[in-house]
């Protein structure tokens, strides 16, 4: 496909500068900025795609309560029918995230239901493209691609915030759909991420009537994203109908070239989306989409393992080391380095010095009212190092076996 697909709103981003005294107004403005009414038929349910990819709070790393909030308020006054939707990981806890995040907070307060498309109630089933031929999802499931029936045939708006990744540099508005279109075998298009999201952008621009993106900026981070960043508050909100020309934009704001990312280059030549900026459209706090905030890109010990299975030296065992039985050593290992070492050892400290800020206090006072005040600190999680325990002493019964018998033989 080449030909530029049509639908309101293309090429054109909202861009509000805002401070935490008037974010959820400062939402409002943005949402009449971008013309969410002729983007949304109302006539359909809206299912707003809440982002987690941590379970504790951490800035810029998951959907902010004032973002969610703010949505909510404007298009639940607009009478629109709304439901939360939550995928889950295999590192994520969802039900403490939505907590710890104060995402249940806001979606209790405004009656909004939510669905858990992870749960075994949640039905799934077999999609197949109308006017889209696959890049390559039907390659890494040649038994067919499944995607969450609830998400066919009504809105979505999809919540991400503006963040760094060690895989595709940025994630924003298309990586959202990540988690909600595909299940807990996700992690085997890590090798083809990009062309991943371009697919799962042509599904969702088939299945959603209309199709919204609002990203949070307030805190933006960088580094290896989207969990163990460096935060920076950045005061911008960003939507649009637009979700190539959103990432774009909020990939030039961070200081790199939108077309230099081979997932946005390709959604624009494929015609689904804007994502050179000089055909993007900016409405609202035009002199915001000037600034550059040079940030960066670096991996953990934990990504690069991950490269060397998807891309590097141990790709030749990534069938054996990602699909088959041995698969949850690493879930375990992500886990354990994350929510053992990093978050208590190194991400404490950031997140004690980002509660000192005007969105940090912000974030500890919502939900105050219900008891909520504060945040949830990093700690080493009880969980994984219980079983961190349990499989080095099981390696080491192995080991010390293994030894006996050698000696034995001798």
């Amino acid at each position: 496909m080449t030909e530029k697909r049509a639908y309101p709103g293309r090429g054109t981003v909202a861009i509000v500068r805002t401070r935490p005294e008037t974010v959820l107004d400062d939402y409002a403005r943005l949402m009449e900025l971008v013309g969410y009414q002729e983007i949304l038929p109302p006539e359909n349910t809206t299912l707003l795609k809440i982002n987690i990819s941590w379970q504790t709070w951490y800035p810029a790393c998951s959907t902010t309560p004032w973002q969610l909030e703010g949505v909510i308020r404007v298009l639940q006054g607009a009478g629109y029918d709304l439901v939360g939707v939550h995928n889950d990981t295999v590192v994520v806890d969802t039900g403490d995230g939505e907590a710890n995040n104060k995402q249940r907070y806001v979606t209790d307060k405004y009656g909004v239901p939510c669905t858990y498309i992870y749960k075994p109630e949640a039905k799934w089933v077999r999609y197949e493209p109308k006017r889209w031929r696959f890049l390559v999802l039907d390659q890494v499931y040649p038994e067919g691609v499944y995607i969450p029936e609830v998400l066919i045939g009504n809105n979505i708006v999809q919540l991400p915030t503006v963040k760094t990744h060690v895989f595709t540099t940025i994630t924003g508005a298309m990586k959202n759909a990540f988690g909600g279109l595909l299940g807990r075998k996700r992690h085997w298009t890590h090798s083809v991420i990009h062309e991943t999201v371009v697919d799962l952008l042509a599904i969702q621009q088939e299945i959603h009537p209309g199709l919204l993106a609002v990203m949070d900026g307030t805190f933006a981070g960088d580094g290896p994203g989207p969990r163990a960043m460096y935060w920076h508050e950045k005061n911008v909100l960003l939507a649009s109908a637009d979700q190539v020309a959103i990432d774009a934009t909020s990939a030039m704001l961070q200081g790199f070239d939108p077309m230099k990312l081979p997932f946005i280059r390709l959604a624009h030549e494929l015609g689904l989306g804007v994502g050179n900026p000089r055909e993007i459209t900016f409405v609202g706090d035009t002199d915001a989409a000037e600034e550059r905030w040079n940030f960066r890109v670096e991996d953990t010990f934990a990504s690069r393992g991950q490269k060397a299975i998807y891309h590097g030296a141990l790709n030749p065992f990534e069938t054996l080391l990602l699909r088959s039985p041995i698969v949850p050593w690493s879930y375990f290992a992500s886990n354990f380095y994350h929510n053992v070492y990093w978050y208590p050892v190194v991400g404490k400290r950031r997140v004690e010095a980002a509660l000192q800020t005007p969105w940090g206090q912000l974030f500890s006072q919502y939900g105050a009212d219900a008891g909520l005040e504060g945040a949830v600190l990093p700690s080493v999680e009880t969980k994984t190092a219980v079983q961190g325990a349990a499989f080095l002493l099981g390696g080491a019964a192995f080991l010390g076996g293994l030894a006996a018998l050698l000696k034995h033989r001798d």
